[in-house]
């Protein structure tokens, strides 16, 4: 990982800690993260789905409608949210086939290791998708850098999406559940002798793709890569959110004894969209509408969990996305036809892969049972700044990174977040600060027309101002060139040469 570790070699340093505090004194914290969940897209933020036990948290913490990830896709943003470095600055830190080595340099700083530095234990369950290995991976033994070498205790997840392969459980390293005799092979350039395909047998087929899953079947799903072996560890995607939730359950009730951290990084309303049949058919809306249900009691399940085991009072939640939507993301599955009056957006325009505000404005809570007043918060806050946020809580310290402490904010304290914030979307970066949001010139096409969506990319400067037209309708660049000027150094200063596309390292 040489290139990793040049681009954070001012990161690494130790983190000690500031004051010895009791284990006893310090909060559990559990971060829920969900997978392509719009703005718009629980009823707290005026959904047409109702999510009630997400808006139970949402309408009796701190609801922000500010709450940024740092990026429109999935891998970017959770470097972000684990390092506290903006995505941009790791050239790695993109959309990853399942095969990618682990972007996350073992040395690095990140939030689980901060955490554990001060007496947390550390779960990360359900989605990675940061990477495994150093480049080639042997899937038939402990699999190794991964989760437990940037921080985390215990793991058990994803290697990236559940629409790409390997589709198995990897736990603390190790596939759940293989078989010896029957080793698992995984390529994404080619496929191997004799394994049907999507593209080529759709009569084995129980989902349609739409574009680019069509690679090798897996439970009657075709997916992203190739894959031979290892059948006796594939999972039922119909019982992922099952076994996931479970996993969350038990760590909590074996681990209540002292602070714990657990990162519960969901994968619903990614594709391919399963829900288990408890939810089918029950929003209305198709498998997407059934997953976020799906989403919704998970969420439920795990709060009566804390409760039960008396931890509740003493427990911080965080809720968030890692983008915005999707709704034809590679299937066929009614996300569109059944969509109804629902906006997964809310107001917002674009969504996932957009530098428009759908793409990375995201659902934002914390929660606190006791601690934090109900209350909602146009704060602009951003997932990075859990690093110094939570670090300021536990009493540990951080070398500087992109993250700020929002710690006051986060708890209802202070009504102002951040100034600014470079937002990233498929390496093109834009600015905003204060109410005001400007998108550099980019050339491409302005709508990625395989999921329908606006990018935000266009020839000329953009330039809205958020409060008064939250919705992106009119550029304002060219009636207020003195604005856009000033915003151009101010995101220069930040960014560097912005027009530049590859990563850049940290100042």
């Amino acid at each position: 990982m040489k290139n990793i570790n040049s681009i954070v070699s001012i990161l690494v340093l130790p983190v000690v800690p500031l004051i010895a505090a009791s284990s006893t004194a310090k909060p559990n914290i559990v971060l829920i993260y969900l997978d392509d969940l719009g703005y718009g897209d629980i009823s707290c933020y005026g959904g047409k789905i109702n999510t009630p036990h997400i808006d139970a948290l949402a309408n009796n913490g701190v609801r922000f409608t500010n709450g940024y990830a740092t990026s429109a896709t999935s891998t970017p943003s959770r470097y972000g949210l684990l390092t506290g470095v903006y995505p941009w600055r790791n050239k790695d830190a993109k959309i990853l086939p399942g095969t990618a080595p682990l972007i996350i340099g073992t040395e690095q700083q990140t939030l689980p290791k901060m955490l554990r530095s001060v007496g947390y234990q550390t779960a990360v369950i359900s989605k990675w998708h940061l990477g495994l290995g150093s480049g080639i991976v042997d899937w038939n033994k402990k699999i190794t850098p991964g989760p437990n070498e940037v921080g985390f205790d215990y793991s058990c997840v994803l290697a990236a999406t559940q629409d790409r392969v390997p589709t198995v459980y990897i736990e603390n390293g190790n596939v759940v559940g293989l078989n010896p005799n029957d080793p698992i092979q995984v390529d994404y350039d080619k496929n191997f002798d004799g394994e049907p395909t999507g593209k080529l047998n759709p009569e084995m087929l129980r989902m349609k793709w739409h574009h680019g899953h069509n690679s090798s079947i897996v439970n009657g799903i075709p997916r992203i890569g190739y894959v031979k072996g290892g059948k006796s560890a594939n999972w039922v995607d119909e019982d992922m959110a099952d076994y996931f939730l479970l996993k969350a359950q038990n760590y909590v009730k074996e681990h209540k004894s002292q602070p714990f951290f657990l990162y519960y990084a969901m994968n619903q309303p990614h594709v391919p969209r399963t829900p288990n049949q408890r939810f089918v058919g029950k929003s209305g809306m198709g498998p997407r509408g059934d997953v976020i249900l799906e989403a919704d009691w998970c969420v439920g399940e795990l709060i009566n969990t804390l409760k039960s085991e008396g931890l509740l009072e003493n427990t911080l939640i965080i809720f968030s996305s890692d983008n915005g939507p999707a709704l034809n993301d590679g299937y066929y599955d009614d996300a569109v036809e059944k969509l109804g009056d629902h906006q997964p957006t809310g107001q917002l325009r674009g969504g996932k892969y957009s530098l428009f505000e759908g793409g990375v404005r995201v659902p934002f809570f914390s929660y606190w049972k006791g601690k934090i007043r109900p209350q909602v918060s146009d704060a602009l806050v951003c997932q990075i700044d859990l690093l110094e946020s939570l670090a300021k809580l536990v009493g540990a310290e951080v070398k500087p990174t992109d993250s700020q402490n929002l710690l006051d904010v986060l708890m209802g304290k202070r009504p102002k977040g951040r100034e600014n914030l470079v937002i990233e979307a498929n390496t093109k970066t834009a600015f905003r600060k204060g109410d005001w949001l400007m998108i550099p010139s980019y050339k491409g096409e302005a709508v990625l027309e395989e999921v329908n969506i606006e990018i935000g990319v266009s020839p000329e400067y953009q330039l809205y101002n958020l409060k008064k037209d939250i919705g992106q309708t009119t550029n304002l660049a060219k009636k207020q060139p003195k604005l856009l000027t000033k915003l151009m150094v101010d995101f220069e200063a930040i960014r560097g040469d912005f027009k530049n596309t590859e990563k850049i390292e940290l100042k």
